[in-house]
């Protein structure tokens, strides 16, 4: 069964129902399970639970546990490089949303090799290539001459682009990119008909199925996630949990990283619906990690400084940092970033942190010669 066809035959309104309707003995077994290594799904709902919150400390020091077992004292850092802001999708929440009037830019080539070339001085090794959905300014041939460019500089490429066709990814993977990331943002079928009002993103099923496209193309790592705050975070967590299993059993040969981006302010004047308190990111977080053990957790400079350092060992496994939303940030230019981001401190600062709490911070995870 694919999974968008498990995707159609559960309800979202009816996933969050189920989840709300779990109680505190619900929760206890789930914990007793994850400590035996027993856990199904059903413990993972449990966890995600409005119950779960007063076993919070509990979640927290078996997330550690399973981190500290799973992938040591490590923190691995990346960079996010906007190849453009360009777009022709109309995504209400987004800053570069077809109906914005900013100014648009899309990096030259000698742009872009000064953006790696200021990135590759701070000693990053892993990079995230972003675009927005314009494929006249952003085509396949762009992508590709950009990835090869890329990899003068960096040991990983991963884009975070408009879905693509396997063949497509192929032709990307060929030119040196690892990894593949592709938001759902929401899959609740009502809000994403109600906020994707314009373009090519409003298909929401060739969305659904992009990591699937990318896992059979062969990417090394398939990145997924929702945006918190488009609709209700228990049914965003259901579908986002089968949509992570459903791809570690699919292509077990890809390592499948989690993030869970909660929404931040952006041009335009979107208001979420669904506020997430830190308390309710924590249990969604600890739940991730404790029933899927080998996933990578990834955070994202839109959190504060204070919330990404407590959580350095408790779960997490990847973190941006320095992070600039816009094409050219790095090198001053001044374009509209996508996204406020709270962490604005530098790469050293945050290396500075990680190092203090005991940890590691990788800037590089693998050698081609030895996968």
């Amino acid at each position: 069964m694919s999974f968008l066809e498990i995707f159609q035959s559960l309800d979202f309104k009816e996933e969050i129902l189920h989840i709300q309707q779990k109680t505190f003995r619900d929760v206890l077994k789930a914990l007793s399970n994850a400590l035996y290594k027993r856990m199904n799904f059903e413990d993972y709902l449990a966890l995600v639970s409005p119950s779960a919150d007063m076993y919070l400390e509990e979640l927290a020091q078996l997330s550690s546990q399973i981190t500290l077992e799973r992938f040591g004292k490590t923190i691995l850092l990346y960079m996010p490089l906007y190849l453009s802001n360009e777009c022709r999708s109309s995504c209400l929440y987004c800053g570069f949303s077809f109906e914005n009037k900013i100014p648009r830019k899309t990096l030259t080539e000698a742009e872009l090799i000064k953006e790696a070339e200021i990135i590759h001085s701070k000693g990053i090794e892993h990079v995230l290539l972003l675009t927005g959905e314009d494929y006249s300014k952003t085509p396949l041939k762009k992508i590709v001459e950009s990835v090869k460019i890329l990899k003068e500089y960096f040991s990983s490429v991963s884009i975070e682009i408009y879905p693509m066709n396997e063949e497509d990814y192929k032709q990307i993977i060929e030119a040196g990119a690892d990894g593949l990331t592709l938001y759902q943002e929401t899959y609740d079928t009502e809000a994403y008909r109600k906020y994707h009002i314009r373009g090519v993103k409003k298909n929401m099923n060739y969305r659904l199925e992009g990591p699937d496209r990318g896992g059979k193309a062969g990417f090394r790592k398939i990145g997924v996630g929702a945006l918190l705050g488009l609709s209700h975070p228990l049914g965003e967590m259901s579908f986002l949990g089968r949509h992570v299993q459903y791809l570690m059993k699919t292509y077990w040969r890809s390592q499948i990283l989690v993030s869970l981006p909660r929404f931040r302010p952006a041009e335009g004047n979107f208001e979420v619906n669904y506020k997430v308190s830190i308390r309710e990111f924590l249990r969604y977080i600890f739940a991730l990690r404790i029933y899927f053990r080998d996933i990578g957790v990834v955070l994202s400079t839109r959190e504060n400084p204070n919330l990404r350092d407590n959580l350095i060992g408790l779960g997490i496994t990847q973190m941006s940092a320095e992070s600039k939303t816009e094409p050219g940030g790095y090198q001053g230019m001044e374009t509209l970033e996508q996204f406020e981001t709270e962490d604005k401190r530098t790469l050293a600062e945050v290396i500075k942190v990680i190092q203090k709490k005991g940890f590691e911070p990788v800037l590089k995870d693998f050698d081609k010669c030895i996968v």
